[in-house]
């Protein structure tokens, strides 16, 4: 059993770290503009988001962006990775 809840573990930091990869990776849009296509940001973003809007979009529907004039934090992004935080916590 310890094997098991190891490599869930696991799994779930590795989901945490690409949720951070995918905020990082957002905010490299705003500060530094849109990449260029095929380059190696273009290609990991891609990655990451392939990865993770799985996760995130039926949460996104449930619990939609919060918008605050012309910005929007996304919930979904908030509520995902505390889920993630907790369930480690737990294990």
């Amino acid at each position: 059993m310890g094997l098991v809840l190891g490599i869930v573990s696991l799994v779930l930091l590795l989901m945490q770290v690409l949720l951070i990869a995918r905020a990082v990776l957002d905010w490299s849009v705003v500060l530094a503009g849109p990449s260029a296509h095929g380059s190696v940001r273009s290609r990991v973003t891609a990655g990451v988001f392939a990865v993770t809007e799985p996760i995130l979009a039926p949460v996104r529907r449930a619990l939609p962006p919060l918008r605050m004039g012309g910005m929007a934090i996304d919930l979904a992004f908030i509520v995902v990775f505390l889920a993630i935080v907790i369930l480690r916590a737990i294990i």
